[in-house]
């Protein structure tokens, strides 16, 4: 891995298409900026929702990874591309020698104009994000109903919910009392609401989505490229898309547009009916914040530890956006469920 990093991170390697080339190693990929390409390399790692442990997953992943981006960024995604050995031992993009790994070549996109940027900087305008609804309108109407996958984001819920409470509760993070509420609040609405999302499922109004809709995977031109869509596990895409879309709106509002999130709702709701109550979204919303807050402190048990002032500020501030529209919620009485936690 070290030495197809050394030479992907080589201008020369490009044969004189570039001038700079900037790498970014990320938990499970490595990315390749030249001058106007983007290169992602597949780490060769397996995890319990992963496996890209073998040269022959890294391919099939690649390729998943270009159809399914294709749907809301054709434009950007270009081709999966081989790297190569070749017989003196050296690495080449060249058409002769072993295949040694895989990357997706993307055509890069303009740094300034990403969502999270423009956030930041307070350069958004409404006419973009109805660009950006518009896409996300036509995208879920096209989507396939999801009645018999549909289980699988249920399971999803209940499973991650588990999993959110075990990591936020344990004691080295200094999470808790912080986010025991919430928990709380959530685990009881998992339960309060399952029939509810059981009978979304059989309407039809679970599809198979993006499953990483966040800001800083939104270009704002013109028209807009949605990218990086989860391709590792189709179970993890499975969704509800009021959830993906609540989703989306609550990362806007962790970066200072809190406009963003009733805006692109209501034009769902206006283009695509079948919208969930205030509390179904609320309890969207709730396990979405604290989803994020645990991959954020999940990053101080990596060896090597990256930015270490990083991520507990940010899991705070995401779980004081999980509590903020967990508000409406009931307050579980007594002691709270544990069925929801053993029930997929």
């Amino acid at each position: 891995m070290a030495e197809k990093v050394d030479f992907l991170s080589d201008p020369a390697s490009y044969a004189g298409a570039t001038r700079h080339v900037e790498a970014r190693e990320t938990h499970m990929s490595w990315v390749f900026l030249t001058d106007d390409r983007a290169y992602k390399l597949k780490k060769p790692v397996k995890y319990p929702f992963l496996d890209f442990s073998s040269l022959k997953r890294r391919y099939f992943y690649c390729r998943e990874e270009l159809r399914l981006n294709c749907r809301l960024a054709e434009p950007t995604y270009m081709a999966v591309i081989a790297l190569r050995l070749d017989e003196a031992g050296r690495l080449t993009f060249s058409g002769e020698g072993r295949v040694v790994d895989w990357l997706v070549e993307m055509r890069r996109l303009p740094a300034a104009d990403m969502l999270d940027t423009r956030i930041r900087q307070g350069r958004v305008t409404r006419e973009e994000i109805e660009r950006v609804g518009a896409l996300l309108v036509d995208f879920y109407s096209r989507r396939s109903r999801e009645r018999v996958a549909g289980d699988a984001y249920l399971s999803h819920l209940v499973k991650e919910h588990a999993i959110n409470r075990a990591i936020l509760a344990r004691p080295e993070f200094g999470l808790l009392p912080t986010a025991e509420r919430t928990l709380d609040k959530v685990e009881h609405a998992l339960v309060r609401f399952r029939p509810v999302i059981e009978e979304r499922i059989l309407q039809g109004k679970i599809v198979e989505g993006h499953g990483d809709l966040r800001p800083e995977h939104i270009c704002l031109i013109n028209p807009p490229q949605i990218i990086d869509c989860l391709e590792f596990n189709r179970a993890m895409r499975i969704i509800d898309p009021y959830d993906e879309v609540n989703y989306l709106g609550l990362e806007c509002e962790i970066l200072g547009a809190a406009w963003i999130r009733p805006f692109l709702c209501s034009m769902l709701e206006r283009e695509l009916g079948w919208a969930p109550s205030a509390a179904l979204l609320a309890l969207y919303g709730g396990f979405r914040g604290l989803l994020r807050a645990r991959l954020c402190v999940v990053h101080l048990l990596e060896t090597p530890l990256r930015h270490p002032e990083t991520w507990r500020p940010l899991a705070l501030r995401y779980l004081a956006a999980a509590e903020n529209v967990c508000v409406s919620l009931p307050f579980p009485a007594g002691r709270r469920s544990t069925r929801v936690c053993g029930d997929a």
